[in-house]
C-alpha cells in the first residue's frame, strides 16, 4: 500500500474514501483513532493509503474529482 493523501480535513477524507470505494480500489484510513490523543481538535493528520498497484489509478481519480492539490508527492 502508499499514501495517498495526507491531510486534517475529515471532509477531503471522507470524499477520497467514498472515490476509492465507487472505483473498488482497496484502501486503508491509517491514524484515524489519533484523534484521542490530539483531544478531537485534528491536529494530527490522517492518512489514506492504497493499493500499490492501482495507485496510478487512484491519483488520477482523486486529480479528476478536483483535489490533485492534496496528493501525496512520490
Amino acid at each position: 500500500m502508499i499514501e495517498l493523501i495526507r491531510t486534517n480535513d475529515a471532509v477531503i477524507i471522507s470524499f477520497v474514501e467514498s472515490l476509492m470505494r465507487d472505483a473498488g480500489i482497496g484502501f486503508l484510513t491509517a491514524d484515524q483513532n489519533m484523534s484521542v490523543l490530539d483531544g478531537s481538535i485534528g491536529i494530527l493528520p490522517r492518512r489514506i493509503l492504497v493499493e500499490s498497484d492501482r495507485a496510478d489509478e487512484a491519483r488520477r481519480i482523486v486529480s479528476d474529482a478536483g483535489i490533485a492539490h492534496e496528493l501525496r508527492k512520490t
